[in-house]
């Protein structure tokens, strides 16, 4: 089964206004839209940096008891947390290099062989 969804557990978690803490979420995997709607932003149009916050806002599903997530929460995680998301968004949002079957000419065996195409010609 395809999977589109991932649970995570922050490093700090989230403090909301009234002190409880959020640490378990879910965020799922992102869409053209995703990265593309938000860069029509005027906030990201001002602030770059700012595309990370709502891309995080809109593909975090899940975040503890709270009802949403939207950017004044983003804005409001701790660094380690923010990093966290970051890399959990890359890893799960990245393509898969394909790989082939081939022979290996020196033993003869069978082996599996990575194509990157985006590193061909490098």
């Amino acid at each position: 089964m395809f999977q589109t969804e991932f649970a995570f557990t922050l490093p700090k978690g989230y403090v909301d206004r009234d002190g409880n803490l959020h640490k378990e979420g879910t965020m799922r995997l992102a869409n053209a839209a995703d990265e593309i709607l938000p860069l029509k932003d005027p906030r990201v149009q001002q602030n770059p940096g700012y595309l990370t916050i709502i891309i995080l806002a809109r593909v975090i599903t899940k975040l503890g008891t709270l009802p949403a997530v939207d950017t004044r929460i983003v804005e409001g995680l701790f660094t380690p947390d923010l990093a966290y998301l970051q890399d959990l968004y890359q890893r799960i949002n990245a393509m898969e290099i394909p790989v082939y079957k081939g022979i290996c000419p020196h033993c003869g065996k069978e082996i599996d062989i990575p194509v990157n195409f985006t590193e061909a010609g490098v």
